[in-house]
């Protein structure tokens, strides 16, 4: 019998799980009575972000067997991973109900299996007091006063947008399993870059983020010297990640200062990482964060499992982070009796776009054309990310005498806008037709532009390497405002290259024209009506050389 039952009133949860720490003779650290004290008070909406080690779900299976002790009635629908963790934390919830001097005797004999069970007292026949299963598992029958997600949010199933989409579609179910004034609870650490701890968050949840470290701050490439000024006096000091990571000791690796200066005994180079205040120093000491940090693979793995930063684990090969932004647009000026094109304070010496062809429907490939822009100090100005969508063409008689709509008509008033000389054009699969297509709607609307057919060659994710890497590490890969805001920035945070069948389709086109030599401008764009629109008709280029194209008359 529960202390409800016999009269008196029940405990609360921080005191529920001190007895039990104290029958495990555990040393409860400060952290945990921290989140014991939120579990009980937490909102119908709730967050627990906790670092690996924390021993989240042995607190959980705690909680549990003091909902039960609160509430003979209540129902948990408990989801983990997959079956199997879930199972775990089931399990070591009817261990406490079994062990803990406050529940003893909650727990039948006998009563369900570890999947689902009943609690002495359960109202509810057809819904277990708890049932566990994996988040890809199949709930949609049960009701639940409260659905827990335990750690729902790893690797395998969000490498993907599409995988993504699947977990929070399993997600959503329980919208529908909760009764009316259900709760739930979100317990983990963050994955990948939108986590859905950040969405919650969003919603409004009720939100308790524990790190490891309280205060943190990085050097991503020392190389400025022997003495750096932090933000705060570090207590550990971290150099590089994985294998080669070492903790360097004060005193002997560095000096510190009271003004938060830090000196080293020798010019220090790559990653440094400066934290302090750790959350749980009795049990996470030096030798072990030592040995955490030569076993964690990459910065992001670190930062997401240990700091909580919503990031992938595995390193991001193309960061939009170090894409440059800018939010002029070129313009065209008269200096010295000469024509230059002009982005902002920087001339522009060539231009080049290139055209991912694809049906453009929805479901589908995108069909993306991408302009980039260069001045004589080799940046290079991503200007253009546009999506082409619909048909290719589309012609007002059945002679196709006069193209209407489509695809090239986008393309074409692209590049009246913004100048195109040439546009390249992936020819590979439904591209085929299209040179001829655009070809034709040229000639149409007067616009002078070289149309080059450019088959593609190797695997698309090798060309999106060759034509990316390479100038966003560098730091000469700038990207405008406009391109940043659409598809682009999360499919450089979600690319990965071993991956077949991903949205690629802006980096696809991009790669592609950064791939393509320089084309200079020589002549007018438009000519309608058979007069040259405005200064188009003006060579803006320096003399630099000529690059011979051909035009469509």
């Amino acid at each position: 019998m529960s202390e409800k039952d016999s009269g008196r009133d029940p405990v609360g949860f921080l005191v529920f799980f001190l007895v039990w720490a104290k029958r495990r003779n555990w040393t409860v650290p400060d952290i945990h009575v921290r989140a014991a004290i939120w579990l009980e008070s937490r909102g119908d909406l709730a967050v627990l972000r906790c670092f690996r080690g924390f021993g989240k779900s042995t607190l959980l299976a705690v909680y549990n067997a003091w909902r039960y002790y609160r509430d003979r009635t209540y129902r948990i629908l408990h989801q983990s991973e997959a079956d199997g963790t879930a199972y775990k934390t089931s399990r070591d919830t009817q261990n406490v109900l079994r062990n803990h001097p406050l529940t003893q005797g909650l727990l039948p004999p006998g009563q369900g299996t570890v999947e689902q069970w009943w609690i002495d007292g359960a109202a509810d026949a057809r819904n277990a007091s708890m049932y566990a299963k994996g988040i890809l598992s199949n709930v949609t029958s049960a009701r639940a006063d409260e659905c827990q997600n335990d750690d729902v949010e790893v690797p395998r199933n969000i490498q993907t947008p599409e995988a993504r989409e699947k977990l929070r579609y399993r997600l959503g179910e329980q919208t529908h399993i909760l009764v009316p004034g259900g709760r739930t609870l979100y317990v983990g650490t963050p994955h990948t870059h939108d986590s859905i701890y950040d969405e919650m968050e969003a919603l409004g949840a009720d939100c308790l983020t524990i790190a490891m470290f309280d205060h943190e701050y990085r050097i991503e490439d020392a190389s400025g010297g022997m003495e750096y000024f932090l933000p705060f006096v570090p207590e550990y000091v971290f150099s590089g990640i994985g294998k080669s990571a070492r903790l360097l000791e004060p005193d002997i690796d560095y000096m510190l200062s009271q003004d938060a200066s830090i000196r080293f005994a020798r010019p220090p180079s790559g990653l440094l990482d400066f934290y302090a205040g750790c959350a749980w120093p009795e049990r996470f000491d030096r030798a072990e964060l030592l040995k955490r940090r030569r076993k964690t693979r990459t910065v992001n793995e670190w930062d997401s499992q240990y700091q909580l930063h919503s990031k992938p684990i595995g390193d991001v090969r193309l960061d939009p982070e170090k894409l440059r932004a800018y939010a002029v647009h070129p313009r065209m000026e008269l200096a010295n009796r000469a024509w230059r094109m002009m982005l902002g304070q920087v001339q522009i010496v060539s231009a080049r776009a290139y055209w991912d062809c694809a049906l453009g429907r929805a479901g589908g490939d995108a069909s993306t054309l991408s302009l980039m822009l260069d001045d004589a100090a080799g940046n290079i100005y991503w200007h253009v990310c546009e999506p082409l969508i619909g048909e290719f063409a589309v012609f007002s008689d059945s002679r196709n005498t006069m193209i209407t709509s489509g695809q090239v008509m986008q393309a074409c008033a692209l590049i009246e806008k913004f100048s195109i000389p040439n546009v390249y054009v992936e020819t590979n699969g439904v591209g085929a037709f299209v040179p001829q297509l655009l070809k034709q709607a040229l000639k149409q609307e007067r616009l002078r532009c070289g149309v080059t057919d450019v088959p593609a060659k190797g695997a698309k994710n090798d060309r999106i390497l060759a034509g990316l890497e390479g100038p966003l590490k560098s730091g000469v890969l700038w990207a405008h405002i406009d391109v940043l805001d659409g598809p682009l920035w999360d499919q450089m945070k979600d690319w990965n290259p071993a991956v077949k069948e991903q949205p690629d389709d802006c980096l696809d086109s991009g790669a592609g024209a950064i791939l393509q030599a320089p084309v200079r401008i020589g002549r007018a764009v438009s000519e309608k009506d058979g007069i040259p629109a405005g200064h188009r008709g003006e060579d803006w280029r320096p003399n630099g050389g000529v690059f011979e194209v051909t035009l469509e008359q």
